[in-house]
């Protein structure tokens, strides 16, 4: 019999998270007493069952953290955290968003910082306008733009590098939005725990993902197969543009800078009454 603690451990599929995770997943890094039950879905299939409590350990949407801050917690290591890396609004050539328009809008997830980023948008840039919005698997947003099924989708992850190629057009950058309207980076995604796990056990497994980090950094081919096993987009050009989009010093550690975009983001959607407020530390592990 083990006397090891299993932990449930859920991330995405998209590249940054299996080269984050690789190292965890292929037992190069340990932590002695632990063991990790991994599963791997899209970012809004994560949000979904955190509501529902069901991993120790997950990635999330931050826009999905903010209303999940009494029953989880933020790591300081793991996220996807930076600059010109926010999600795009996409739409067929010549498109023009016009006052009054009934939009049809393509989304990956209602509680994706995505989603939420581009309401923030619309209402600033267009405060007339009130859109039909739809959650779909964020690889089949640009299919339905191109469909003419939406007229605009909101595209993330791989998207970036490839909807041009597909014969669509950007819009709007909401990342760079973002940054003008703040000066702060834009907080994507995050790894959260239980509150449960209590603040010495979630200092352990901080350290373990930023141990993972390090060991993909020094060996960048190591988890290149388990990489494309889980990608949706296998080409290597791109997969390798994402990796070093999304994973970036924010990654090993947010820091103050990090702190201070998240805690903006959040202040903004309370505002806005798109989140619930939270006396709870916003990190697992304080100081």
């Amino acid at each position: 019999m083990s006397d090891k603690q299993t932990l449930s451990l859920a991330f995405s599929s998209c590249p940054n998270d299996t080269y984050i995770f690789h190292a965890i997943a292929a037992k190069l890094e340990t932590e002695p007493g632990l063991d990790f039950k991994i599963s791997l879905a899209d970012v809004e299939t994560l949000n979904q069952e955190a509501a529902d409590n069901r991993f120790d350990i997950t990635k999330l949407s931050f826009a999905a953290l903010g209303n999940l801050r009494d029953e989880y917690a933020l790591l300081r290591t793991g996220a996807a955290l930076g600059r010109g890396c926010g999600p795009l609004v996409v739409a067929q050539p010549e498109t023009k968003i016009l006052p009054g328009q009934k939009l049809r809008v393509a989304v990956p997830g209602f509680s994706t910082t995505a989603c939420l980023l581009f309401r923030f948008f619309l209402k600033e840039r267009y405060p007339g306008i009130d859109p039909e919005l739809t959650a779909m698997p964020f690889e089949t947003i640009m299919p339905s733009v191109l469909k003419g099924e939406s007229d605009l989708g909101v595209i993330i992850h791989e998207g970036r590098f490839v909807y041009e190629t597909m014969g669509l057009a950007c819009i709007s950058d909401l990342g760079a939005w973002w940054e003008e309207q703040t000066g702060l980076p834009i907080p994507l995604g995050c790894i959260a725990v239980k509150r449960g796990l209590g603040e010495r056990l979630a200092a352990r497994v901080e350290d373990l993902i930023k141990r993972s980090i390090d060991h993909a950094d020094k060996n960048p081919e190591a988890g290149r197969e388990y990489i494309k096993e889980h990608a949706q987009e296998l080409d290597d050009r791109v997969i390798r543009e994402h990796i070093n989009l999304y994973v970036n010093d924010f990654s090993s550690h947010m820091g103050r800078e990090g702190e201070a975009a998240i805690r903006a983001f959040f202040q903004k959607a309370e505002q806005a009454g798109l989140m619930k407020p939270s006396d709870q530390p916003l990190f697992a592990c304080q100081g």
